[in-house]
């Protein structure tokens, strides 16, 4: 699907009224206990490393030291039953509406989101979204250490070039699309789009929204 406009849409509060990343690991944490303390501390090193390393705050917490030795092959298996079976039911149905409606124009469907890889693959396909963009490496074989380093990682300002570029490969005119999200990291991306939308959006989006004349939809 080929054309001027996309939609590119957040997951977590946006499309998904749910954590889909915080629902994996305390699925992995329900399945092996021992991941619970091992996970606490794996991020919490890499928070503090982060820190020492001049990231900023928000970007040090994100770190994956909670998924630190689980397999990509797990994350994967997890995620495809997790999505399909607990959390396509905290899909609102203002979301699916919204995707039916730009179906209906012919605009194509991108999810850009900071979830992991799996997780944002396999919701993409429940939401039946045509393209994806999660965190994670190219190849991905083996185990998680809990470092990004080698990542793409679409957080916060790193949306921007994943969107430019995907626009640009595929033809669209940013003016002309269409930008969701639900907290104030999501902004960067959405100024791109000629439309942004906030999707039941926290206090600082809600505030950024209103005053750059942004569209505010608060879904159930």
């Amino acid at each position: 699907m080929e054309g001027e406009v996309a939609a590119y849409f957040d997951l977590d509060g946006t499309l998904l009224n749910a954590s889909s990343e915080k629902t994996l690991t305390a699925h992995l944490a329900k399945r092996r206990p021992w991941r619970i303390p091992w996970g606490a501390l794996a991020w919490t090193t890499g928070f503090v490393t982060n820190l020492l390393r001049g990231r900023a705050v928000y970007d040090a917490a994100r770190n994956r030291g909670h998924l630190s030795l689980a397999s990509w092959e797990v994350l994967t298996k997890y995620s495809e039953e997790l999505a399909q079976h607990r959390l396509k039911q905290h899909i609102p149905q203002q979301a699916w509406d919204k995707l039916a409606w730009h179906r209906e124009q012919g605009h194509r469907l991108v999810l850009v989101t900071a979830t992991v890889a799996p997780m944002a693959e396999a919701m993409a396909r429940v939401l039946e979204m045509d393209a994806v963009y999660g965190c994670g490496p190219e190849q991905r074989t083996g185990r998680l250490s809990g470092s990004e380093r080698g990542w793409s990682v679409p957080r916060r300002k790193g949306k921007v070039p994943v969107v430019e570029q995907d626009a640009q490969q595929h033809g669209h005119t940013l003016s002309k699309c269409y930008g969701y999200g639900n907290t104030l990291a999501d902004s960067y991306f959405m100024a791109l789009c000629g439309h942004a939308i906030a999707i039941s959006p926290e206090g600082p989006l809600r505030r950024h929204a209103q005053a750059n004349g942004w569209s505010i939809e608060d879904w159930s």
